[in-house]
């Protein structure tokens, strides 16, 4: 792929999608390539949730680089169940990784800091995460790697944007949506 052509597979065959290519099949290419990340990711994800402490990295990243947090909103930002995150939350109080505190604003209603244990438990996460890109990434030219990242900030933006825009992929006509993955 270094050399700017990705393939895309057809029912027809392969196809090559160049930086001349239409929309359309650039589009099919992306998409192809997205379901083939997202089940290494998910692939990836199943070998982590052996490691301990699996449960704790989404929320804990949440807290230490988004700040406090009510557990809905935590929730929502992390695409995760409320039930599911208030027993997660509830696990990393325990253990002295989270906080509770009176939220200011609504004394009803709590939220969550990650404590100072709790932010050196995402670091460690996070250059463990670190070293192993850095190890798939070390063959790659500076240029690529640079490329990389720019344009996956891109993509993430635009979809951000995107969701933020539509409410519900499945009413796009012609996509082929099961359980929010798009699907080949």
């Amino acid at each position: 792929m270094s050399n700017g052509t990705v393939h895309a597979c057809e029912s027809a065959g392969i196809t090559e999608i160049t930086a001349e290519s239409r929309l359309d099949e650039a589009a099919a290419g992306l998409g192809t390539e997205i379901v083939r990340f997202t089940r290494l990711i998910a692939a990836w994800k199943q070998r982590a949730k052996n490691d301990a402490g699996a449960a704790d990295r989404v929320l804990l990243a949440r807290l230490a680089c988004g700040g406090d947090q009510r557990a809905t909103d935590l929730a929502a930002d992390a695409f995760l169940d409320l039930s599911t995150v208030s027993r997660q939350v509830r696990s990393l109080v325990e253990r002295g990784l989270v906080a509770r505190r009176p939220d200011p604003e609504d004394r009803r209603g709590s939220l969550l800091t990650a404590t100072e244990a709790g932010r050196a438990r995402f670091e460690q996460y996070r250059r463990q995460r670190d070293a192993e890109l850095a190890a798939i990434l070390e063959p790659w030219s500076p240029q690529d790697r640079a490329d990389l990242i720019r344009l996956m900030g891109r993509l993430n933006e635009d979809m951000a944007e995107r969701q933020h825009t539509r409410p519900d992929p499945a009413e796009d006509q012609g996509a082929d949506v099961e359980q929010g993955e798009i699907r080949t």
